[in-house]
């Protein structure tokens, strides 16, 4: 254990931050609070425990660090290439004397879909048996992080397809813009300018949404991003025929001369 905790605090890696913290449970002088993390394998997954024992509860120590985990590990010898069969799922719990505790932390966890992920439920305990309302309270935690932690990956994968189609977009917009003939006016760096301010790439900045954790604002946005790339992509295809219709007349008069 000693050898764990030396590894966190001279690692140059930050230490593992919560991706959610339950509200705490309170119940005749016993407190429960909810933790999850992600993690990419069992092992690491005992470092994380070990990480919030040693470190973040050094100061008051939880009399039960109860926790699971559920990490979809590539199989031996695999690539991952060979899809779904060349991985595993592992899984596992523990009590931490609280007897039949993890497994209830792993089931909620099965029911919630986390998945590379490690569930912590620290418990206080604080001096009165609390009987089969402890497993109500840990579970109640469990589920609490395990939403939180579903919505951030889905808020996440929401993010990532926005910027591939703010992208998109953008291309779009300046392939539109170099096929549309320039306005005329006096000065054509002016002019010049003006179209590279018009299709200039903005980065979007999703913090805001990614911290609302707006989901139906997110998929509103997709929407609206995938009805701009249509619209954008009607009007550079009737600006080419447009720019084909101007040339052809000038082929045929040039070859005409030619004659």
């Amino acid at each position: 254990m000693s050898s764990n905790l030396d590894a966190f605090i001279h690692s140059s890696r930050p230490p593992p931050e919560p991706v959610a913290i339950s509200q705490e449970i309170r119940d005749r002088g016993s407190t429960f609070l909810g933790y999850i993390f992600r993690t990419a394998s069992p092992e690491d997954a005992q470092k994380v425990v070990t990480y919030v024992r040693n470190v973040m509860h050094a100061s008051r120590r939880a009399t039960h660090e109860i926790s699971a985990w559920r990490c979809m590990l590539l199989k031996t010898g695999k690539s991952g290439l060979g899809g779904p069969d060349d991985f595993e799922l592992r899984a596992g719990s523990d009590d931490d004397d609280e007897k039949y505790a993890g497994e209830r932390v792993l089931k909620t966890m099965k029911a919630e879909g986390a998945m590379d992920a490690v569930v912590i439920i620290s418990r206080w305990y604080g001096g009165e048996l609390l009987g089969p309302a402890r497993f109500s309270h840990i579970e109640t935690c469990t589920r609490e992080v395990c939403k939180t932690f579903r919505q951030k990956e889905d808020m996440d994968e929401c993010i990532t397809t926005l910027m591939s189609l703010d992208d998109i977009l953008a291309t779009l917009r300046t392939e539109l813009s170099s096929t549309l003939p320039p306005r005329p006016t006096e000065d054509t760096d002016q002019n010049e300018a003006s179209i590279s301010t018009t299709v200039s790439r903005k980065t979007q900045d999703y913090t805001s949404l990614r911290d609302s954790l707006d989901l139906k604002k997110a998929k509103r946005l997709i929407t609206a991003r995938e009805n701009s790339i249509k619209a954008v992509k009607v009007s550079l295809q009737k600006a080419k025929e447009k720019q084909d219709s101007r040339i052809e007349p000038h082929m045929l008069s040039a070859s005409s001369d030619a004659v």
